[in-house]
């Protein structure tokens, strides 16, 4: 019989419909996926032989879960990608606050109205995606606001004294019953109320001010927690920890590969920016770096977590960057250059936690040394290492090209450039090209460019070359020949 048929509680058990718990429905619905081996998560990336084996383990316990993990570790995304482990409908009993199962209720209101109705009960039915609630642990929550409390103006409409159980109120946890319920950040939630909590994760009952009540709830517990909370803001209680059954690490991505997959999934760019700007893959590659770069900088509070949101949030800038130089060039379409990686410093400035010494150098300058690190660490993969130490009489592959910024009295790069300007100011290096041909012949002439900056910024990093940052662009000289002319 189909579901829309199935209307009362006398059809339901006509159709065979057996009641399970939610997390047997969690187990029953992943043992189907992994037999037929479909992701239970998808759009999660790099945790495929860490977290979710993890976390799959913890389901098939029937465990309920901690998340444990720095900021931007996609832990409330994990939370939620476990709903499309739920069937995809369940029946309630009709009016129910508490999602009630008809074969098995629990509530005084759905007792009475079976005893009264029988057969004839109305039964409804709920989506999956309506069985999912989410609550952020701050310090103003109350055990009311999650378990509940007696409410005085449906004792006064029902004209019930208090001490009659229809004057409750019931506070999100029991409203969640039958679905997965989510409190993040759990340290931050006062200790008293985490104390709250014990009965419903032991022995799945709540207790509300002085009465005698005993609701066996059905619920699936995920909280999610930042380990530095532990010892910022406050902790979870022993007690409390031991009543999680599996407590899972999350992790940010260990490599490029993978920093890029979630930036390129997770970035929403508008259509027009992706046809107008032409981004190559080594751009990307560096924007990612950024972020590693950050995880590593002695400037930056390796405890506060560098979120993942930082290298999406900078990709959106970046091609806005590029965006907006084209439409002020009247360009149709444009290549990304290395002035636009400029842009991104408002989206990494506001999303690290600076130590003392980084707070001294100021967060765009420390954004700034973030991207030369970038530019330094990737460089090797590209292009001739450079030693520290060089003998004079060694050539370098790099000397012709030092040699012509030496013959100049400065190489400027402005900003606001057509593409037709920007590509003949590069061109116009020859030892540049040269490098490019040698070096990675396999480019294509419009991914060249990108690669020519690159070149040089490395020459900088280096310290073969030295780089000038004026208001309209930046300037490239020789690193000789401009201390020479600070004499």
């Amino acid at each position: 019989m189909k579901i829309e048929n199935i209307k009362t509680l006398g059809a339901l058990k006509n159709a065979g419909y057996k009641s399970k718990s939610i997390k047997e429905e969690l187990r029953q619905n992943l043992i189907a996926k992994i037999k037929n081996d479909e992701s239970a998560f998808e759009g999660i990336h790099g945790y495929s032989n860490t977290v979710i084996p993890e976390l799959e383990r913890a389901i098939l316990s029937k465990h309920n879960i901690n998340l444990l993990g720095l900021r931007g570790q996609a832990k409330t995304r994990l939370a939620r990608l476990m709903v499309n482990l739920l069937d995809e409908y369940i029946p309630v009993v009709e009016g129910s606050e508490i999602n009630d199962d008809p074969l098995n209720p629990v509530s005084r209101y759905a007792k009475e109205l079976i005893k009264e109705k029988g057969g004839e009960t109305p039964v409804s039915w709920i989506h999956r995606e309506e069985r999912f609630y989410e609550k952020l642990a701050t310090p103003d929550v109350t055990v009311a606001d999650l378990i509940g409390d007696v409410d005085p103006i449906k004792a006064a409409n029902l004209k019930l004294s208090y001490a009659d159980d229809r004057v409750i109120h019931f506070g999100m946890i029991p409203r969640a019953n039958r679905s997965i319920f989510v409190i993040n950040e759990l340290p931050d939630l006062q200790a008293r109320i985490q104390v709250a909590l014990f009965n419903i994760l032991q022995e799945g009952d709540i207790q509300i001010r002085g009465f005698k009540l005993r609701l066996p709830l059905d619920l699936q517990f995920v909280f999610t927690a930042n380990p530095e909370d532990y010892t910022n803001r406050g902790s979870i209680v022993t007690p409390l920890k031991d009543r999680i059954g599996s407590q899972i690490l999350t992790h940010y991505p260990e490599t490029i590969e993978i920093a890029k997959t979630i930036t390129q999934q997770e970035a929403k760019l508008d259509s027009r920016q992706a046809e107008l700007v032409y981004v190559p893959e080594l751009a990307k590659d560096l924007l990612e770096q950024i972020s590693f770069e950050a995880r590593e900088s002695e400037f930056i509070d390796e405890k506060s977590g560098i979120s993942a949101r930082m290298s999406i949030t900078a990709y959106e800038n970046l091609l806005s960057a590029a965006e907006r130089r084209s439409l002020k060039a009247g360009d149709k379409e444009t290549l990304l250059r290395f002035g636009d990686f400029l842009g991104v410093i408002p989206a990494i400035t506001g999303k690290v936690e600076l130590v003392y010494e980084g707070e001294q150098e100021g967060a765009a300058t420390v954004a700034m040394e973030l991207i030369g690190d970038a530019v330094k660490t990737l460089f090797p993969e590209y292009f001739p290492k450079i030693e520290k130490l060089q003998k004079a009489e060694d050539k370098s592959p790099y000397d012709d090209l030092v040699e012509w910024f030496f013959e100049q009295s400065g190489f400027e790069l402005p900003d606001d450039l057509s593409d037709k300007e920007y590509k003949e100011k590069l061109d116009s290096i020859k030892p540049l090209n040269d490098l490019i041909k040698k070096y990675q012949p396999e480019l294509g002439k419009e991914e060249s460019y990108f690669y020519k900056e690159f070149l040089l910024w490395g020459l900088v990093e280096y310290k073969k070359l030295s780089k000038h940052r004026f208001s309209q662009g930046v300037q490239f000289k020789d690193l000789y020949g401009s201390y020479i002319s600070g004499l």
